[in-house]
């Protein structure tokens, strides 16, 4: 099951406010040369360069069918390719500025991943990330409680998405110890008010439900759905509700 735009960008506001309180952490000063890690459709990487507008960017990201559009973004200072994060394990190149909105937690091993990321940053160089703290939001419990229980334990092999997301505490040890200054680190929650257990559902369904979707046939597909949406339901006492998302910020200056 790939990456739908369409069904992601519904929750476009809700998953943009966190993009524009990341951006604005960022200082324009020296900042030449941008990476947009995990940039999906491209659009929040043309923001950035509408922004920093003498920096030259580049967008990142391993599906194809978000960076569909991209090519109507690209321009002198804007491009775009199909890469994983994952391919930096091997790039020495350098960034004045390493940004990634909402991406880095579908890659594992956040500590040798953040060690090669901010090995990556030039003298004065920053970083930014934003990630959901998926261990400890509501919906991303009740899909892993789920998936770890019968039939469906058997029907996805065993496979669940433990997430890697670390503390504050281990991200802080991690970008002072390499160098970083001017850290700005913190949890915030992006409330989402819910009329109801579907717009829950369709929220979550654009992103952490995918891999759990794509390893089911069409037949326990249906029944996890549903299953999915009963236990949504029956968590909430009443709607309207409101779904507490919590987000990790992280920034740093080297």
């Amino acid at each position: 099951m790939p990456w739908d735009p369409e069904v992601y960008n519904q929750f476009k506001d809700i998953r943009y406010q966190p993009f524009f309180d990341l951006m604005n952490l960022i200082s324009s000063e020296n900042l030449k040369k941008a990476i947009d890690i995990g940039c999906g459709t491209g659009e929040q990487t043309k923001i950035l360069s509408e922004k920093f507008s003498n920096t030259e960017f580049l967008g990142i990201d391993p599906s194809a069918e978000m960076l569909a559009g991209s090519n109507l973004f690209q321009n002198d200072r804007l491009h775009f390719k199909q890469k994983t994060v994952e391919e930096l394990y091997d790039s020495d190149e350098k960034w004045d500025l390493i940004f990634s909105n909402a991406a880095l937690q579908w890659s594992d091993d956040h500590e040798k991943l953040f060690s090669k990321l901010l090995s990556l940053l030039n003298e004065n160089g920053q970083f930014a990330v934003q990630m959901p703290v998926q261990a400890e939001n509501v919906l991303n419990q009740i899909l892993f409680q789920l998936a770890s229980e019968e039939p469906y334990k058997t029907q996805l092999e065993d496979w669940n998405r433990v997430s890697p997301v670390l503390s504050l505490d281990e991200y802080a040890k991690m970008m002072f110890e390499a160098g970083l200054k001017d850290l700005n680190i913190s949890i915030k929650v992006y409330p989402i008010i819910a009329e109801d257990a579907e717009k829950l559902f369709k929220f979550i369904s654009g992103s952490a439900l995918i891999p759990y979707l794509e390893r089911l046939d069409e037949v326990n597909e249906a029944k996890f759905i549903n299953e999915f949406k009963r236990r949504i339901e029956e968590n909430f006492d009443s709607f309207p509700a409101i779904y507490a998302f919590k987000r990790i910020l992280l920034y740093g200056r080297k």
